[in-house]
């Protein structure tokens, strides 16, 4: 916490600078529309000329196509399917803490998760996290719970720990906990 009370205050920047600082921000990493305001926003005054520059310099990106939410949200879609071998809810998830819009989440995962069988993803995340077939509850909860984090549902992962043999009593557990019961709701 002491360190907090003295840092240095961001120099507030102008802007052909703030555009300057959106761009190079921009070449470290892309980034939604949503990411990129906030981040501007910490180094423009706190008024309605800070938000005007902190717009401009969004409307100006999108017009050069710099800063494209749908492009983002592809991209992003189909690398956490191809290369991390996430679920879609994992990666729809995602996609909305960073500030992309319902609709074009919907369309990016749809392209990205066409033809793709879950299951056979779902075992490709587990290979991929070296996780084998469970030799107890307490490794089968493990795996059901690695699945679940990573976004595939639990029709898919049971159907995983069944044909890995697991106990019908641990499933049936692992099932209980995972729905919520109807005098709960």
């Amino acid at each position: 916490m002491m360190g907090l009370m003295f840092a240095r205050p961001r120099k507030q920047l102008g802007a052909s600078a703030l555009y300057e600082y959106a761009v190079r921000a921009l070449s470290r990493k892309m980034r939604t529309v949503a990411e990129l305001k906030r981040l501007l926003r910490q180094r423009v005054a706190k008024d309605m000329e800070g938000e005007s520059a902190v717009e401009a310099v969004v409307r100006k990106l999108k017009e050069q196509r710099y800063l494209n939410d749908s492009q983002y949200a592809a991209t992003y879609a189909s690398y956490r399917q191809g290369t991390e071998k996430f679920g879609r809810t994992r990666v729809i998830a995602d996609l909305k803490v960073k500030g992309v819009h319902s609709e074009v989440i919907e369309k990016a995962v749809a392209a990205a998760y066409a033809g793709v069988n879950e299951e056979k993803l779902a075992r490709q995340h587990l290979a991929r996290k070296r996780l084998r077939q469970p030799a107890n509850q307490k490794e089968a909860a493990r795996v059901f719970r690695s699945l679940a984090r990573a976004g595939f549902s639990s029709r898919t992962i049971f159907a995983i720990l069944r044909k890995w043999d697991v106990s019908e009593e641990t499933l049936e557990l692992m099932e209980s906990a995972a729905t919520p019961s109807a005098g709960s709701e």
